[in-house]
């Protein structure tokens, strides 16, 4: 498909599924500011991908001057992923920046039993923080999508024991004046799926060796159990996520507040 195609296709096929969704995000959240430098992670996923059309459609034409840059991280992908990673980008018209690391290398070795995904999510995100400050960014750009928070949320009650969502915007810890962004908050999956058949794009899933990992599992399951429950209730998906704005803290056992840890006995004492 020819590149005008594709980025008509955003704009006009896919308004409603997903160029409206982005920009609201983008609005209520307040995700990108005049003079931001925003620098967008592009793993060779359908996600990241799109999202980086997005934001090279938004700093071509908003009124909110920003600037941009895409950076691609090589995590220790065979030769076939990182050459599929290359066309993409090239297909698709956005300069990435690919550099590499041994994330995966050393994320299986520390890790083989023990989460190695979230061992592998974490080292990512660190090395996107770092390279993203490198080039001058003062925010990180990730492509989660609606149905990651929705996931997220409740892999993280039924399986955590707590309550946490993923939040549009936070600051990032280790980083000083640096944040994560996540403007495709409000997109839906299936709506990127049907974004990337219809463009005929081929892109990478995780490309790790450990991608049947035990948690790799459960997110499946909790996404098949959501599906199960949307079959009863349409609206169990935006229910999940309105939960995370409507926490009432009376009502509640416990919470946290900057790393604090509050009990519903201290209204007793």
């Amino acid at each position: 498909m020819e590149l005008i195609e594709i980025e008509r296709s955003i704009i006009k096929k896919y308004r409603k599924e997903i160029y409206s969704p982005f920009i609201r995000a983008i609005k209520e959240f307040s995700l990108i500011n005049e003079g931001d430098r925003v620098a967008c992670a592009i793993s060779g996923g359908k996600d990241s991908l799109l999202l980086a059309k997005l934001l090279q459609e938004l700093n071509r034409h908003s009124s909110v001057p920003f600037d941009l840059i895409f950076i691609a991280m090589d995590p220790g992908y065979d030769r076939a992923n990182r050459k599929l990673l290359e066309e993409n980008l090239a297909y698709l018209d956005i300069d990435g920046k690919i550099y590499d690391s041994n994330i995966f290398e050393v994320s299986e070795a520390i890790s083989k039993k023990d989460y190695p995904c979230y061992m592998c999510a974490r080292m990512r995100r660190g090395s996107l923080y770092a390279k993203a400050k490198e080039l001058g960014a003062n925010k990180l750009a990730l492509g989660h999508h609606l149905n990651d928070v929705i996931e997220t949320t409740l892999m993280n009650v039924l399986y955590a024991g707590n309550f946490k969502t993923m939040k549009p915007r936070l600051r990032a810890l280790n980083f000083e004046s640096m944040e994560l962004i996540r403007p495709l908050y409000y997109v839906n999956e299936k709506d990127i799926i049907r974004w990337r058949d219809y463009i005929g794009l081929k892109s990478l899933d995780c490309a790790c060796s450990l991608t049947k990992s035990s948690q790799s599992y459960t997110r499946q399951r909790v996404k098949n159990l959501i599906g199960k429950l949307k079959e009863e209730n349409p609206d169990v998906e935006k229910s999940i996520l309105r939960s995370a704005e409507n926490v009432n803290c009376d009502m509640v056992l416990g919470y946290q507040i900057g790393g604090e840890k509050h009990s519903f006995l201290e209204e007793f004492e």
